[in-house]
């Protein structure tokens, strides 16, 4: 059964920055392109981020351009997001992401648990 564990959420103060990482249990993930979603409390689930498969080209949510960092580690079936300038506003669960349907901001196949961001004002 594939699974993905996410870790490295947390509370962490406006400005600051948190990074999180994803951990596919098979191999065979690394040659799927990857993202990250997030759920804020009543809200719907959104794109925030995703990665091609050799980790050459990245997409990002408006959102978090210039803000949020994607990439990957294929050989530790591994991928990461790396977030600065934290606001209030980015407060939410993210979820990891792999092998996506059709294109990289819709369904994907596999989900990751979630982990909790807080971003405190």
């Amino acid at each position: 059964q594939v699974r993905l564990v996410e870790s490295g959420g947390g509370l962490v103060q406006a400005g600051g920055s948190l990074r999180l990482s994803c951990t596919a249990s098979e191999r065979t993930l690394s040659y799927y392109p990857m993202g990250w979603f997030r759920q804020a409390p009543g809200k719907e689930r959104e794109f925030v981020a995703a990665i091609s498969w050799k980790g050459d080209s990245t997409y990002y949510a408006d959102s978090v351009k210039g803000r949020f960092a994607i990439s990957r580690d294929n050989a530790k079936s591994t991928v990461y997001l790396q977030m600065n300038s934290l606001k209030p506003t980015d407060t939410a669960v993210y979820y990891c992401s792999a092998r996506p349907r059709t294109v990289v901001v819709g369904e994907y196949d596999y989900w990751g648990q979630g982990t909790q961001v807080t971003v405190s004002s």
